[in-house]
């Protein structure tokens, strides 16, 4: 590989943004979040640091999320946002545009694809590479897509959750539902406006889902205050929350995921269904480190399911092997500028 061109892979996810670099893995993980001001439009901050402004920001400020379920919502801050995370990636004496793919949910339509790659393009990408995201999470895991074998792999983020059937190095079923980490967060802090008439921040939600909470009941409950305002005095007041109450508040956005799984299950070739009973269910993403998760996946489907190594940064780990290697996977790149 010459020095003169450098190469980039982005995870762009609906929650975070993943950079990695071959040859030197991970060196950018921040929040997609962008703080805009509303006078100008002026980007003003983006990753962490707009990140620290969500919901503190006086109204001249927004935060925005520029991606939504996994695709483009606002095209011109996802550009602005790709420029930052490429430049900062790269350092700002680098005068070579890099080559950068980046992953994008398995159900996108062409359209979203297109955005994708013009914005990428726009952003200081000199070829840009669009991959589904179970393939490059199966290659980020490990996995040997190339086989003429059933892996099934399924991606949780915090906008999608993807399912896919991955055999000779192609998608064989799959299917993509917005219901994530995100919609976790959503339900935790729904359940605790309806039992304890408490008003609670996206962040202490997540905060909530990852200290206690649970996929399947536990013995051993663990629990934590949780501080938010009163609907009713519009004070701020605290209370105390268990595991099996978050359960019962997850019950519902994760009957959806699992009913995806079984979905991708039921079209699944007997063939390659056999190979996936003999290999298990490879789980990555952010918000598959939900405590138990494979384990409800195991009870509701019978397939042994696990956690891959490192879930959070699998994708990421796949758009760079895929970019070193681009003859081999060059069949899974739906599409390229």
């Amino acid at each position: 590989m010459s020095i003169f061109s450098s190469k980039l892979g982005i995870d762009l996810g609906t929650a975070n943004t993943l950079v990695f670099m071959p040859g030197k893995d991970i060196v950018l993980n921040e929040p997609s979040v962008v703080a805009v001001s509303e006078a100008d439009k002026r980007v003003l901050a983006v990753g962490n640091d707009a990140k620290e402004m969500v919901g503190r920001t006086p109204d001249s400020i927004v935060a925005y999320r520029p991606m939504k379920d996994g695709v483009i919502a606002d095209y011109r801050v996802t550009e602005a946002m790709l420029r930052y995370f490429i430049n900062k990636a790269l350092g700002r004496f680098n005068i070579w545009k890099p080559d950068v793919m980046i992953s994008v949910p398995a159900s996108v339509s062409s359209t979203e694809r297109r955005a994708v790659i013009e914005a990428a393009i726009r952003a200081g990408a000199k070829n840009a590479y669009v991959v589904k995201e179970p393939i490059l999470a199966a290659i980020g895991a490990g996995i040997p897509i190339q086989e003429a074998r059933g892996h099934m792999v399924i991606d949780i983020g915090g906008g999608t959750t993807d399912v896919a059937v991955i055999s000779l190095g192609g998608i064989v079923s799959s299917t993509s539902v917005k219901c994530a980490g995100n919609k976790l967060d959503a339900a935790i802090a729904d359940y605790v406006k309806k039992t304890f008439n408490l008003a609670i921040g996206d962040h202490m939600s997540e905060i909530i889902k990852i200290q206690i909470g649970s996929a399947i009941p536990l013995d051993t409950e663990l629990s934590m205050t949780v501080k938010g305002r009163d609907f009713i005095s519009g004070l701020p007041r605290s209370t105390e929350i268990k595991t099996n109450e978050i359960v019962k508040a997850l019950a519902a956005p994760l009957r959806d995921m699992v009913k995806a799984v079984k979905d991708v299950l039921q079209d699944t070739p007997p063939e390659l269904a056999a190979d996936i009973i003999d290999q298990g269910i490879i789980m990555t993403g952010g918000s598959s480190l939900l405590r138990n998760l494979p384990e409800l996946i195991f009870r509701r489907t019978g397939v042994k399911a696990r956690l891959a190594d490192e879930p959070l940064l699998c994708v990421a780990k796949g758009t760079g092997i895929a970019l070193e290697h681009l003859d081999t996977y060059k069949k899974a790149i739906v599409a390229k500028r």
